[in-house]
């Protein structure tokens, strides 16, 4: 079979595929009369498209092993469907904690046989790691760009929970449930939801094998943003309840209560409980007693410096514009390095006085957060700004007469194509 066979195989047109590599139609062509050879950063995508390796894609389009660049070769491949991440989040998941409940399962001079020879401090060498990569995550403008790592981090975990003792799988299992939850983070933020949800499911998961309450009441939270993002909120307050529940049973030093709460207004919000939505904020506000430095773990990121933004967010969920510009003013007004506001948070927080410009028929107020916020979500390739952008798109209707406001909402629509 040919490339041209197995592109009509899989239904792409000449067109459709160059669409989805971003190339011309003629290139196509070229690659499958072997005029001409895909380019070394177009091999990997190319693969996955055709659901092929590359040793696979090197006998269609005629290119030899050796001449594979060598950061291509590095990149593990995944020879059981398409390559996608989520996939192999599920099986390699799935065998890992089959390994881990058999191994708990034996007595513990036969589980401590098995591990003989094992290297020691892997877990806490896993948490290492995987801290570092929450942080990659925070920084990263192109969050798509912290894929690689996080499925290299996740091979790695898989191999090492064979013939591990029950203590130290166990630990394994929470560093897996912490993978996890950023694996979700990076399908949430594509706008790939079921994938997001199932990843969580796993974090979940491996988070109560590791007998972890906070790790666990963290992965209930981002599963309920699913069904918030999806306007479930009645769904949302029955996942955040259980948290609620977890949480308790979790350290107290923590802020993972603070962040249910934080939530639950969200939802309580979306169901427009005004009194609801309010006294869990004001819980979420508790946070600001908890004593002694921030515990560092990438998994749970909430402090008072997202108070003013989540207080306001709220309230413009209420319709309470004057309420909710005042706390996104206090927001926006907060220094971003210093409060620790990822570029994404404060994409939001645009978004919403944007948003507040639209409803009150005011286009230069929209149009002040708008083009920032569009900027934002451009730079950083964010699928969460983008989302409460298309949101806005909905409200600048009535204003579309205003040239400055129609070229914004064309701004918009060209996000759904990057």
């Amino acid at each position: 079979m040919g490339l041209a066979e197995r592109r009509r195989a899989l239904g792409y047109s000449q067109e459709g595929l160059a669409h989805a590599l971003g190339v011309d139609r003629r290139t196509i062509g070229r690659w499958e009369t072997r005029e001409t050879k895909p380019q070394p950063p177009l091999r990997p995508q190319l693969a996955e498209l055709l659901h092929l390796d590359l040793d696979e894609l090197d006998a269609l389009v005629g290119q030899p092993q050796a001449a594979r660049p060598e950061s291509a070769e590095s990149q593990p491949r995944d020879h059981h469907g398409s390559g996608d991440l989520d996939d192999m989040i599920r099986r390699q998941f799935l065998r890992a904690i089959t390994v881990t409940s058999a191994l708990v399962a034996l007595p513990a001079d036969e589980s401590a046989a098995l591990a003989e020879g094992a290297r020691r401090g892997t877990s806490d060498d896993f948490l290492c790691m995987n801290d570092h990569l929450w942080q990659v995550y925070q920084l990263a403008r192109a969050k798509g760009s912290v894929y690689p790592l996080v499925r290299d981090q996740l091979a790695t975990l898989n191999d090492t929970l064979d013939g591990q003792p029950e203590v130290e799988a166990r630990a394994l299992c929470g560093a897996a449930g912490d993978l996890f939850q950023l694996a979700g983070e990076l399908a949430f933020d594509g706008n790939r939801y079921t994938d997001a949800a199932a990843s969580y499911t796993l974090a979940a998961s491996a988070s109560k094998e590791a007998k972890s309450y906070d790790l666990l009441a963290c992965a209930l939270v981002r599963h309920a943003y699913v069904d918030l993002n999806e306007h479930r909120y009645t769904d949302a307050t029955s996942t955040l309840s259980a948290a609620e529940k977890v949480a308790r049973r979790g350290d107290s030093s923590l802020s993972t209560r603070h962040w249910v709460a934080s939530v639950q207004a969200e939802a309580y919000a979306g169901l427009g409980n005004l009194f609801a939505c309010e006294r869990a904020l004001d819980e979420a506000e508790n946070v600001a007693d908890l004593s002694g430095p921030a515990p560092k773990c990438g998994w749970l990121r909430f402090d008072d410096s997202r108070l003013a933004e989540e207080r306001g967010a709220r309230y413009l969920q209420l319709g309470r514009l004057d309420l909710a510009e005042r706390a996104l003013t206090t927001a926006l007004g907060q220094d971003v390095l210093a409060s620790g506001q990822s570029f994404r948070r404060r994409g939001a927080v645009l978004t919403d006085l944007a948003s507040i410009g639209a409803r009150r028929q005011d286009p230069d107020q929209v149009i002040a957060y708008g083009r920032e916020a569009v900027q934002l979500a451009r730079a950083t390739s964010s699928g969460y700004v983008a989302r409460k952008l298309q949101r806005l798109r909905i409200d600048l209707g009535p204003l579309a007469r205003d040239a400055r406001v129609a070229e914004l909402g064309a701004e918009i629509d060209a996000l759904r194509t990057l």
